[in-house]
């Protein structure tokens, strides 16, 4: 909840679970009907409604977990046991370190994990990091996986991008470097054998108001093409929906 800006303390966002403040502030939460732990579950949510995606009985790893909002929508759907991985500690949600379906692994760099080190292949693989390009992380995915394995991947403009074009408060509005910046990552995801076979826009923007992207990407079967994409169309229907 603190690092989806949904604790305020008086009256001010505060996004880092190690702040301190006084006694005598005044805290408050932004209390709001989402079914998960925190609203990262709309963004995974989104994601298999419209890919779509059946995850039912399948093993997946969620990277970048954070309180595990992309976790706890797995679990609702059926996933039937969940990596969540996070170089962080102490921010899983309580009721997901406590579910024997969730495996914690918390202080782990995702660049050290092995498929040696899980013990199995993945189906699934979901991704959300922040202060890192996903071209760091997305060939790590891709050896945890399967033959068959799919991953979702959350495209992050201001991790992405050059520095000249992230304005203030770390925001990217431009929307022909979101555009730039989507082609990029599905240029790389196919190089190393990860096919983007859809995209949309998350539902929520990020804390300081970034506009992300979802992408679903599966590994290449032998002879698969990726389908073409209309990425500018997309990213207008982002700001269509989301700049009001």
């Amino acid at each position: 909840m603190i690092m989806a800006g949904e604790v305020l303390v008086d009256e001010q966002k505060v996004d880092k679970a190690g702040a301190l403040v006084k006694p005598e502030v005044k805290i408050r939460l932004l209390v709001s009907d989402i079914p998960y732990v925190s609203r990262g579950g709309l963004k995974l949510e989104k994601a298999i409604r419209t890919f779509p995606l059946a995850l039912r009985g399948k093993v997946a790893a969620d990277i970048g977990a954070s309180t595990g909002g992309f976790t706890d929508c797995m679990l609702q759907n059926g996933v039937r046991k969940v990596f969540a991985i996070d170089v962080g500690y102490g921010q899983l949600a309580w009721k997901l370190r406590t579910d024997e379906r969730v495996i914690n692994m918390e202080r782990t760099n995702i660049r050290k994990v092995t498929s040696e080190v899980i013990g199995e292949l993945l189906d699934f693989a979901s991704i959300d990091v922040a202060f890192i390009s996903l071209t760091k992380v997305l060939d790590v995915a891709f050896s945890l996986l399967n033959a068959k394995g799919e991953v979702v991947a959350l495209i992050k403009p201001q991790f992405e991008a050059g520095r000249e074009y992230v304005g203030k408060k770390g925001v990217v509005r431009d929307p022909q470097v979101q555009e730039d910046v989507i082609q990029k990552i599905m240029a790389f995801s196919n190089e190393i054998g990860l096919v983007p076979v859809a995209l949309t826009f998350s539902p929520v923007k990020g804390p300081e108001g970034n506009i992300e992207y979802l992408a679903h990407l599966k590994r290449t079967e032998h002879g698969m093409r990726p389908p073409l994409l209309n990425v500018a169309e997309i990213v207008r229907a982002a700001h269509t929906a989301l700049d009001r």
